[in-house]
């Protein structure tokens, strides 16, 4: 059943507690038609049910404390190496949850963050229900082909139909099936640009269809270029959604003053930084030899671009002064670095190293800790390259924030009221 756009202050509750319908009519002996008369809030709950769900709540918040300050908790689904995590961290959360299959990003994740849980793996092997309670889903799910069939078809097969029809095989109905199960206050959803025209559109309107009409929330959604925060043309879609009407806006988004240039984000290589190998090196923390591209690859480079540019294509590399904006870094910049290539004055042009990508994506910032690399170069450019721009996801997390606490607010004003009509029947 497809939520209410007003859900009942019973029905909250049974989601707060984990609980489906059918966990009710068990625990409790009433038959499916009572219990969804207590959802509908056409008859008031009685007493013994009451009294079931809020110990199913109590006894999660005892295994599941939150810590004190935290505004809200979050999970973190295919979290690469924790942009998602590292914005939301900064914007007041406290992470509960963490699936990422990769074990290399993982490597690169548990060294950045502190974790009183499981970094779990494969998130399609994990059932909703081992997930702890959260209040927002956060997730740069993969795009995958979605196949699409008729309702009506598949009512005739006998076969499932709605979002587990349409998006089953998908990395996306993981994601909705935990939204149906858990129903949190809200979500952020994070893919590339291309994904409103994939299939000529269709991918994109079985994502709205499934988030907006099978299973209830208020969706909003915008292409937003990181180059307001770091030096880097960087076009993604961000997908947010509330489980009530709450009036967010994305043209209230917040900017920087100043938009960034390559230049804040490369090595100064005149001793204001110390050396860090294997990136930088000497008294000036210089940067190494090996990222200066050889002569063979430079002049591949060149080849390559001059033969697209005669055939009217605009294949090639992009070469960068201390005043520009780059183009997108990508998970196959270790192969050549050619989308982004730092000038040299009297040298080869030079990839950046994975502690510029860092800076380039947003985790490291001025006056915080190093990001630790872990990893080797071609698995750091790789995880940078998939990674979120961590400034601009922070920004929308912000901007969510007094919209998910205001849900929350509601919603612990409506169990409130359940716990005390409880009490008063028991009296």
């Amino acid at each position: 059943m497809a939520p209410n756009d007003h859900q009942t202050s019973f029905a909250l509750l049974r989601e707060k507690a984990g609980m489906t319908i059918e966990d009710v009519m068990e625990l409790t002996g009433k038959s499916k038609s009572t219990v969804y008369r207590w959802e509908n809030g056409q008859i008031q709950a009685d007493r013994l049910a009451l009294k079931v769900i809020n110990e199913r709540i109590a006894h999660a918040a005892r295994g599941h404390e939150s810590k004190p300050g935290a505004a809200f908790r979050f999970i973190d689904l295919f979290a690469g190496i924790g942009g998602m995590r590292k914005a939301f961290d900064a914007a007041g959360g406290q992470c509960v949850f963490t699936s990422e299959w990769n074990k290399y990003a993982r490597m690169t994740y548990q060294a950045n963050y502190e974790c009183d849980h499981e970094v779990t793996g494969d998130i399609t092997k994990i059932a909703a229900s081992e997930i702890p309670a959260h209040d927002v889903l956060v997730a740069g799910f993969p795009c995958q082909p979605f196949s699409i069939a008729g309702v009506s078809k598949k009512n005739s097969l006998g076969r499932a139909h709605g979002f587990e029809d349409k998006t089953q095989g998908t990395l996306f109905f993981d994601v909705a099936r935990i939204l149906a199960h858990h129903r949190p206050a809200a979500f952020l959803l994070e893919n590339v640009k291309n994904l409103k025209g994939h299939d000529k559109g269709r991918t994109f309107q079985t994502i709205m269809e499934t988030l907006q009409d099978e299973l209830g929330y208020h969706v909003h959604h915008r292409i937003i270029d990181a180059q307001h925060w770091v030096p880097q043309h960087r076009e993604r879609i961000f997908i947010v959604g509330f489980r009530e009407d709450v009036p967010f806006d994305f043209d209230q988004l917040v900017f920087p003053e100043k938009p960034p240039v390559l230049g804040d984000i490369l090595h100064p290589e005149n001793g204001d930084e110390e050396a860090e190998s294997p990136f930088t090196e000497g008294d000036a923390a210089t940067v190494a030899e090996k990222y200066t591209l050889t002569e063979k690859l430079w002049n591949y480079l060149q080849a390559y671009a001059d033969k697209h540019k005669a055939a009217g294509n605009g294949f090639g590399f992009g070469i960068n002064g201390r005043d520009d904006v780059t183009r997108t870094l990508s998970a196959r910049y270790y192969k050549d670095g050619s989308e982004i290539l730092v000038h040299q004055q009297g040298n080869r042009p030079r990839r950046l190293t994975p502690r510029e990508c860092a800076r380039l994506m947003g985790f490291d910032m001025p006056g915080q800790p190093l990001f630790e690399i872990p990893v080797s170069d071609t698995q750091a450019y790789k995880q940078f390259g998939n990674a979120v721009v961590v400034p601009k996801v922070k920004a929308i997390a912000q901007l969510m924030r007094p919209h998910v606490e205001a849900i929350l607010a509601g919603q612990q004003q409506g169990q409130a009221q359940l716990v005390f009509e409880a009490e008063k029947a028991t009296a």
